[in-house]
């Protein structure tokens, strides 16, 4: 791969200008500036160029061009990433995916839509529900994630207790390889089983192995009656009694996710809220059940038989947004505070209670009067862990939270990906012989390691590119 300053600028843009237009080659430093920040503020870097393509068939030939003078390229969607995967590090080109925006007819009889990356999260969900369908996931950034970044991050969400993780909604996919070659696994099929299931690889290989250009989406049904709860708890040990509780006794169970009262107070503040809850206590969790019939005296009956007696229960759309606006607003009101130091893990659930509890202690040795934050899906055991009042980029935070999941056999990344933010401790929860795998797939399938460098394997893990 060349040094980004061997590059010929001028020589690069005309070459892509001829496959995309001049219009959508940015070399401009104002046109260039949004898309080389992530949304955290956290990372950042210059692109060589910004180029915008409007079709898979245009990304396979930017690409080719690209692979041709060894010039790297970070592939980009919505550009809400938080490990500083989507945005440039060192002068690559910023492959925009935002014009890949078609979406397709909703095929009602195999329960699939076809959809470029560009579509945003909620243009799906929009388009499945006149269907009389819906996408299967969600999560607050819906406005402005892309699909290509959902699947290329395999990203989770509130849903994923009901309905998996990306990954389980991909029926297929169109994707270029580094050099071009385009890989089209969409037909749809449920049982299709000849061969490596090459779509499920690139999904949550973060831009690595190739640019997810369109989506074959697998849909769920549109579930119309739903009932909300916020369950406020003396702290998360007994939070993960309750789950174990309600999922067996609920079948409409669709969301469960935990907060903290320092976290809801924050988002009180930031919005002017009054208190969800007549009396605060140490913990929440919101459960949310979604059916075809009520399921309001489900939920009653299996938060009874856990011994809750004093949820708040939201039954009107009204009510069970506003409850849940103290859960999703917590991105909103942490960033209003500072620049945060996230980080999104997972924990097996009988650890989650240890590990919160160890946590603000592991941060505070790393980042002395650094203020935590935790929250997440309970469902999963995915915590994001929020610092704020440390320098951004401090490796040692990185290195204390990460290693404190590492031993309560957790994961490093449950739904934003390892991206550039914490590839030097992937080694932590994936041992040599694994780490060894990846490598030698990134070096088949991008063997001049130009796709998105220094993300997911840190510098030096991946074989040499040739």
């Amino acid at each position: 791969m060349r040094h980004v300053t061997d590059v010929d600028h001028a020589e690069l843009a005309r070459a892509l200008a001829a496959v995309v237009g001049p219009g959508h080659v940015l070399a401009d430093d104002e046109l260039r500036a949004p898309f080389q920040t992530d949304w955290t503020g956290r990372f950042a870097g210059r692109a060589a160029l910004v180029v915008r393509p409007a079709d898979g068939g245009e990304v396979a030939r930017v690409l080719a061009a690209c692979h041709e003078r060894r010039i790297p390229v970070v592939p980009q969607g919505g550009n809400t990433g938080l490990v500083g995967a989507s945005v440039p590090r060192g002068g690559e080109v910023v492959l925009s995916l935002a014009r890949l925006g078609a979406l397709g007819p909703v095929d009602r009889a195999s329960g699939q839509v076809e959809a470029g990356a560009g579509v945003t999260l909620a243009a799906l969900q929009s388009h499945a529900r006149d269907a009389g369908l819906d996408a299967g996931v969600d999560f607050a950034s819906r406005d402005s994630a892309t699909l290509g970044g959902l699947v290329a991050t395999d990203a989770g969400g509130t849903r994923a207790v009901r309905h998996g993780t990306v990954r389980a909604r991909i029926a297929g996919l169109e994707a270029i390889l580094a050099d071009g070659t385009v890989i089209d696994r969409r037909s749809g099929l449920l049982k299709d089983n000849a061969g490596y299931a090459l779509d499920a690889l690139i999904a949550g290989s973060e831009g690595t192995l190739a640019v997810v250009t369109r989506v074959r989406w697998r849909l769920v049904a549109r579930l119309p009656a739903r009932v909300a709860a916020l369950v406020p708890l003396g702290g998360l040990g007994e939070a993960a009694a309750l789950l174990a509780v309600l999922r067996p006794a609920l079948p409409s169970l669709e969301a469960i996710e935990f907060l903290l009262d320092d976290g809801l107070q924050l988002v009180m503040d930031h919005l002017h809220l009054p208190a969800p809850v007549p009396e605060r206590r140490p913990a929440y969790v919101l459960v949310e059940c979604a059916a075809r019939a009520d399921p309001t005296e489900e939920l009653a009956e299996a938060l009874g038989a856990a011994g809750v007696q004093d949820a708040v229960v939201a039954t009107d759309t009204a009510e069970r947004e506003r409850l849940w606006r103290f859960r999703e607003a917590h991105t909103e009101a942490i960033s209003a505070a500072g620049v945060p130091h996230k980080l999104d893990v997972g924990v097996p659930l009988e650890r989650l209670a240890d590990f919160a509890a160890r946590v603000p202690a592991a941060v505070a040795e790393a980042a002395p009067g650094a203020r935590t934050i935790l929250f997440g899906h309970l469902g999963d055991g995915n915590v994001h862990v929020n610092v704020l009042g440390a320098p951004p980029g401090d490796p040692a935070l990185d290195e204390a939270v990460l290693r404190l999941v590492a031993a309560c056999g957790g994961t490093i990344s449950a739904e934003h990906g390892v991206g550039v933010a914490k590839a030097a401790w992937l080694h932590l929860i994936r041992p040599p012989g694994e780490l060894a795998a990846m490598a030698a797939i990134k070096a088949a399938l991008d063997p001049r390691g130009i796709l998105n460098p220094g993300a997911v394997l840190a510098p030096g893990s991946a074989a040499p590119p040739r």
